[in-house]
């Protein structure tokens, strides 16, 4: 404990007397100042008990005591050291008054007790505290590197939250809770998952204080506590992980040394599963290249148990890229992405392939699961703030998702992915689903301007006949086509003898330079006249 104006009271060496305010000599000290300024408040920081002799001060005066004592308890004094014997005899009336008026511990000091052994005992006092906390921090440092080294993450939030005499929460990457002490606290650190977000947005290291999580629930009153802090962990610029501590009142200085070591020891542990992380990337590359290789067998051999069932069940290919790479270097679309695939699958115990391939992400996740199912509300979210104008540069994400397969069609499932990755590159969306373009149809495509300027090339000649007025080859090649060939029909529709049709095909042919009797060439023409055709 700091010292106390009771302490010194207790103090048999400093024989001190209380005049006033006895009931306040529970309050800490934080020094002791001898002044004998008339107002010595601009020189005072709080939290001093400061000791005159009423040098300059008429001690004797009720109003002027009065405006002296309010001013000192304005500046946060705790208490006023008066020695007797020097200017006054006694402690004069007028500030005694005033003292117990204002709330203000008020010590006689003997003339044979000099200031400066005040000054003595409340420095040893304080440097006694500073070195029990030092002390005790060592401990708690030792305690909290045993715990980590045995019980992991967990027993580290344990013992942390027994030296705080509060609670501890470890979050992910994407904000998720992973663990917390005691395990009533997991409700009460939920609630901080939208602080934990703010706080990854600053640059790190950061931290915060934020205030209480509510009232008691199911007879928490005794651990419900009313401050927090948040602490990222990681040595990169992006936080990987984060920190929780509750206490029903700020930290004291034993209690920081504990959670400065208990984010040291979390930061060390992250770092180290980020090592490891690269190390199942390098793997998870190589069973990926297997896999589209044709080489089931081979990849399970390699991935052994590291991805559960996930290389036997129905899975999805996603591949993800950044459309405008490199033009803002701060930005980490595909680290974000990636976050939030891997956060998913841990939530949900499933187990995810993420594969970095330069500027592109390839995941394989389980069909149906979690990680998928996180994709398509991230990238759903991302559609919407781009919808709204609200989208940043460093969050452009381009994604293709292939449909269900299994091990043996993974290179095929790659294809889809890609397909379905090119289409939305082409559309300006975020994401698009390899089943949605295969269900609806083709003449949405044509759109593309590249289709469009293929068509009016190839069309053009047809185009420049009928302008001058020498018939409309355009028109009864599209009757023709629509009608697959059938000449009375086809003629029916024009309004002319099947003969002057016949006489228009032939025209078509040698104007283009194509036989009508190819399947491909009819093909290209239909598609060409969709695609040029007036909306």
């Amino acid at each position: 404990m700091p010292p106390t104006l009771a302490s010194l009271v207790h103090h048999s060496a400093l024989k001190l007397t209380v005049r006033a305010g006895e009931d306040r000599l529970d309050v800490p000290v934080r020094w002791a100042h001898v002044s004998e300024l008339a107002d010595p408040v601009p020189y005072m920081e709080g939290g001093e008990l400061l000791l005159i002799t009423a040098l300059k001060l008429d001690a004797e005066d009720p109003e002027a005591m009065r405006r002296y004592v309010k001013r000192l308890v304005g500046a946060g004094v705790v208490g006023l050291g008066f020695a007797v014997g020097v200017n006054y005899d006694d402690v004069p009336k007028a500030l005694v008054d005033a003292a117990e008026q204002e709330g203000l511990p008020l010590l006689e000091v003997p003339r044979r007790t000099p200031f400066l052994a005040i000054s003595k005992a409340v420095s040893a006092a304080i440097a006694a505290e500073q070195y029990r906390a030092v002390t005790a921090g060592f401990a708690a440092q030792r305690e909290l590197t045993k715990q980590a080294l045995s019980d992991g993450p967990e027993g580290l939030l344990a013992s942390l939250a027994s030296q705080v005499d509060g609670w501890a929460a470890l979050y992910d990457a994407s904000g998720a809770v992973v663990a917390t002490a005691p395990e009533w606290a997991g409700r009460r650190a939920a609630r901080l998952t939208a602080d934990v977000e703010r706080l990854r947005e600053r640059p790190a290291p950061a931290s915060a204080v934020v205030g209480g999580a509510g009232p008691a629930e199911n007879g928490e009153a005794a651990e419900n506590a009313d401050r927090i802090e948040l602490h990222t962990l990681g040595t990169g610029r992006r936080p990987r992980a984060a920190l929780a501590v509750g206490t029903a009142a700020a930290l004291g200085t034993a209690e920081r040394y504990a959670v400065h070591s208990a984010i040291a020891l979390l930061t060390l542990t992250t770092e180290r599963s980020r090592s490891l992380h690269a190390a199942e990337q390098r793997i998870g590359t190589a069973v990926l290249r297997m896999l589209l290789a044709g080489e089931p067998d081979h990849a399970r051999a390699v991935a052994g148990d590291l991805y559960g069932e996930l290389l036997d069940a129905p899975f999805r290919v996603i591949v993800a890229e950044r459309p405008s790479a490199g033009t803002e270097p701060d930005g980490d679309p595909l680290g974000g992405l990636t976050e939030v695939v891997e956060s998913a699958a841990a939530r949900s115990g499933e187990a995810v392939l993420v594969v970095p391939e330069g500027e592109r992400l390839v995941v394989l996740a389980a069909d149906g699961g979690a990680a998928v199912a996180a994709v398509t509300r991230y990238t759903a979210a991302l559609e919407g703030a781009r919808a709204n104008g609200e989208g940043r540069e460093d969050e452009e994400l381009v994604v293709g998702l292939s449909a269900p397969a299994g091990p043996i069609a993974a290179a095929a499932a790659y294809r889809q992915a890609e397909q379905a990755l090119s289409v939305a590159r082409r559309r300006g969306r975020v994401f698009v689903e390899h089943e949605q373009v295969a269900a609806g149809s083709v003449l949405p495509l044509l759109a593309d301007d590249a289709v469009k300027a293929f068509a009016d090339g190839l069309l053009r000649a047809l185009h420049e006949h009928d302008a001058t007025g020498r018939g409309d080859l355009v028109a009864s090649l599209r009757a023709w086509l629509s009608r697959h060939g059938q000449w009375d029909a086809a003629a029916a529709d024009l309004g002319v003898h099947r003969h002057t049709l016949r006489y228009r095909m032939r025209r078509v042919e040698e104007i283009l330079g194509r036989s009508l009797d190819d399947p491909d060439v009819r093909m290209e023409l239909w598609l060409a006249l969709k695609a040029t055709a007036p909306e």
